[in-house]
């Protein structure tokens, strides 16, 4: 299973960013191309709360945010315990 689902585009510097932190930390992840299906950028809005930026960022149901929401959680702690809370 996938922990990570990442809404992004191929245009993305953040989205790479984001990406490849992820599989840095060794956990899996899949991405969803918001920019090739009009239907999953409309996903995006509604399980985020209407953020139309990318990358929208999730942790099994639990939305984290873009990037910055990452690295955010990552320094405070947050990111490791909502990983472990999915095994």
């Amino acid at each position: 299973m996938n922990r990570f689902q990442i809404y992004s585009t191929a245009i993305c510097p953040y989205c790479v960013a984001a990406k490849q932190f992820i599989a840095r930390k060794g956990w899996d992840y899949e991405e969803i191309r918001i920019d090739l299906d009009t239907h999953r950028r409309e996903e995006m809005l509604a399980r985020s709360g209407g953020r139309r930026t990318v990358p929208q960022i999730f942790i099994g149901e639990t939305h984290i945010g873009g990037f910055d929401d990452l690295m955010a959680a990552e320094r405070d702690g947050r990111l490791e315990d909502l990983v472990d809370a999915l095994r």
